[in-house]
């Protein structure tokens, strides 16, 4: 039922945002949003934090979700592979300093571009397609909580995080860790609602396909081994 689920998605994130808080007032330090990482590193950095390891769990849960759908509900299959990819991008971006630091200065750009340009690329060929999906999906809980999320994390945060806003209102007294716990929570918000709508719009997917009739289904899974095959 509908309802036990949002009761535990509430109980869920209230338990973990609470233990992460609890965690930091008891032991300052413990959520390691500035750590240097050597005698050069004048900014320190929060991609060692708890918080940032939960943020990858939480898209690579989602990009499961998405490939999932792509695979066994056809009729939503385009949706979800570019809300797939908007997942593949944002643990791109999330992965930037590790790219940087071991792979190659910039590594995460060229990485975010590539998959950007095959996101456009797909949507472009498939944009009837994906009117269609969109068509049989909206109005949906999952989707307008997608839609928040990614309004929090990719205006909001990016918005609120900026760091001469916080230089402006701190004046001598900012201090770059406060910024970014500001910054990592607040976006820690977004991938909970985009978790959220992830949930939801899988559910909302297997009924369609479920409810839809299975000669229908098994034609289109046919057509579309006769595809991938030619």
């Amino acid at each position: 039922m509908a309802w036990i689920r949002y009761l535990a998605y509430l109980f869920g994130f209230a338990i973990v945002t609470a233990l992460l808080t609890q965690l930091e007032a008891a032991y300052p330090g413990s959520l390691r949003l500035q750590v240097f990482v050597g005698p050069l590193d004048t900014l320190g950095t929060s991609e060692f934090s708890p918080l940032e390891t939960i943020q990858l769990v939480v898209l690579l849960a989602c990009g499961a979700m998405m490939a999932w759908v792509a695979q066994y509900c056809l009729q939503q299959r385009p949706l979800a592979i570019l809300l797939g990819g908007l997942a593949l991008a944002c643990l791109i971006r999330e992965l930037d300093y590790f790219l940087d630091r071991h792979v190659a200065d910039n590594f995460w750009q060229v990485l975010s571009a590539v998959v950007a340009a095959l996101l456009i690329a797909y949507a472009y060929r498939n944009r009837r397609r994906m009117q269609i999906a969109l068509a049989r999906s909206w109005p949906s809980s999952g989707l307008t909580l997608l839609y928040a999320g990614a309004l929090v994390l990719f205006v909001f945060s990016l918005l609120i995080g900026h760091e001469p806003l916080w230089q402006s209102i701190f004046g001598d007294e900012y201090r770059r860790s406060a910024k970014t716990a500001i910054e990592e929570f607040i976006e820690w918000i977004g991938y909970a609602l985009w978790l959220i709508g992830t949930i939801e719009y899988t559910y909302q997917a297997q009924a369609a396909a479920l409810a839809e009739p299975q000669p229908v289904v098994r034609r289109r899974r046919r057509r579309g081994k006769d595809r991938r095959s030619s």
